[in-house]
């Protein structure tokens, strides 16, 4: 019974776990796409492991027979070998991006809205009406982002980016903009 599993189901399994990972890859890559991508490429690429298991197993001679022949070696080498310069790269760039971005988003979610507001150039009442208007229940400005993403039912990073994206991103007047929402901040700026 699995091998019969593996035979009809192991190549296209990694298949089509394959697309999707090649998809949101070359998403990433060129920073297109929802927000989704990254964690869908993340955890379906975990998945695609067993699927890849799988057809290992089912071609497992011809593997073998590749091993042989000394044809499995160069393709491996040129694989592991086109790792190794990421593991020497300076800390900059988006790496450098995502790195400050996870550091910062444990303080932006228990700050309270009174000290988010000068962050984005508005007062903190018109940044409480900004987040009302897309849908978040605020009751006070001295509430945290982690609190009002639980009073809201929405994640918490949707709530810090409801904060921080820029004011004209937002529909209706009186939303907070503060500076005529046309300035551009170095923290607006996403992979």
């Amino acid at each position: 019974m699995f091998k019969t599993f593996m035979n009809r189901y192991g190549t296209p399994l990694t298949t089509g776990f394959f697309i999707v990972s090649g998809v949101t890859g070359v998403a990433l890559f060129f920073h297109w796409g929802p927000t989704a991508f990254h964690p869908i490429h993340e955890w379906l690429s975990m998945v695609l492991l067993a699927p890849f298991i799988l057809h290992l197993v089912k071609n497992w001679t011809s593997l073998v027979n590749y091993a042989r022949r000394k044809t499995l070696y160069v393709p491996l080498i040129i694989a592991f070998a086109g790792c190794i310069p990421f593991f020497f790269q300076a800390p900059s760039g988006h790496a450098g991006n995502r790195q400050t971005a996870f550091m910062a988003l444990p303080v932006l979610e228990h700050a309270p809205l009174t000290l988010l507001a000068p962050l984005v150039h508005t007062d903190a009442d018109a940044l409480v009406h900004r987040l009302q208007a897309q849908g978040y229940t605020v009751s006070s400005a001295d509430q945290t982002l982690d609190d009002i993403a639980k009073a809201s039912g929405h994640p918490v990073n949707d709530t810090v980016v409801a904060v921080l994206q820029r004011p004209h991103d937002h529909a209706g007047p009186g939303d907070g903009s503060g500076h005529g929402g046309h300035h551009q901040h170095p923290e607006q700026h996403q992979d």
